[in-house]
């Protein structure tokens, strides 16, 4: 385990879940108006500010893509909101730009992806800031996206309960699928022809890196008891923060998990985990078992591919994975595997 006061240095990405508890310990929220604050598996802080709905924030980088990045950054907000049940209404967005590398057109072009993300989720740009910065070599956005929620239609991590079925859409991993293709295409280009390459690329449009209308249809065809959107660290992950959450087991099976024959090629070639590797695009859910199957065929009526992956059952908040049909411990990735790839880059 590490010590809050270790002199280690960190690898790239999220801090090990130890230390944020270490963190998350060391301040205590003191308002009552704050329901959910921070937490491992918390992704949105809600609010009750005395209105009829809840007020749902969530804040988030993007720090590994480049292109497109202003279509990043909303759409991964908008995910994480869309999982408590709210809708997505306002956005501030902090805009860092390297020094001696930025000029009109690309901070137009950043404007113009913001703007269409905003555009295609209905969601209003309110505010933010942006500004030249030094030591830094590539564009950086930090935003804050604020949503709605009625009162009675919350959905938190805390949610799932033994007998729960474990759903996944659209399949993984997505997000990693586009952000290697636009980043590190030469290094695809020997395995890919350029049709495929492309195709990989589009990812981050079709299938697309928002859940924001996967969790939609969910809430509407079905008892929802929880929503997660898998990012760093991927769909494994994805599952501890929601078993340690919910204080409940997850078992995964494998075999159940669609990785299309694309998203699998890229991470073979780049030597990575497909579980374990960046996954917007996916939604988990888990639901009650007699309306997963209303869930499923709502979704994939509205052309979304869905699977049962799994299921709920009574423990201490850990995960396990079917291996001829015996229980073994799913790893809890240390950090997203696709780290290693800028690490080398």
């Amino acid at each position: 385990m590490i010590s809050a006061m270790s002199s280690e240095m960190f690898p790239l990405g999220k801090l090990p879940p130890e230390l944020l508890k270490t963190m998350f310990e060391r301040y205590s929220v003191k308002d009552r108006r704050v329901l959910i604050g921070p937490g491992i598996g918390m992704d949105c802080a809600v609010l009750d500010t005395g209105s009829p709905n809840l007020t749902v924030v969530k804040s988030d980088p993007i720090t590994f893509a480049t292109d497109e990045i202003g279509w990043y950054a909303l759409q991964v907000a908008a995910n994480d909101v869309a999982t408590t049940g709210a809708t997505p209404l306002w956005y501030t967005a902090t805009l860092l730009l390297p020094e001696n590398k930025t000029d009109e057109t690309l901070v137009l072009k950043i404007t113009d992806q913001l703007a269409s993300a905003c555009r295609a989720l209905n969601v209003a740009l309110i505010g933010g800031h942006s500004e030249v910065t030094y030591g830094i070599d590539r564009p950086i956005i930090m935003g804050t996206l604020i949503g709605e929620v009625a009162r009675d239609s919350l959905v938190t991590p805390r949610g799932a309960e033994p007998g729960d079925a474990v759903l996944l859409t659209k399949g993984i991993p997505v997000e990693a699928t586009a952000l290697l293709a636009r980043e590190f295409p030469q290094r695809l280009l020997p395995h890919l022809d350029k049709t495929a390459l492309e195709q990989a690329a589009q990812y981050l449009h079709k299938p697309g890196i928002s859940v924001v209308k996967d969790a939609r249809v969910a809430l509407s065809a079905g008892r929802v008891t929880t929503m997660h959107d898998p990012t760093e660290g991927g769909l494994a992950s994805a599952l501890w923060e929601v078993a340690e959450a919910s204080a409940c087991d997850l078992v995964l099976d494998p075999g159940a998990v669609l990785v299309p024959a694309l998203s699998r090629l890229v991470c073979d070639v780049f030597n990575l985990d497909p579980l374990a590797t960046l996954a917007s695009g996916a939604l988990l859910l888990t639901v009650k078992m007699p309306d997963a199957n209303n869930i499923i065929r709502a979704l994939e009526l509205e052309g979304i591919t869905c699977t049962q992956i799994g299921y709920v059952e009574k423990g201490s908040g850990r995960v396990w994975q079917l291996h001829n049909e015996q229980k073994q411990p799913l790893l809890r990735p240390m950090r997203d595997e696709i780290t290693r790839v800028y690490e080398q880059a």
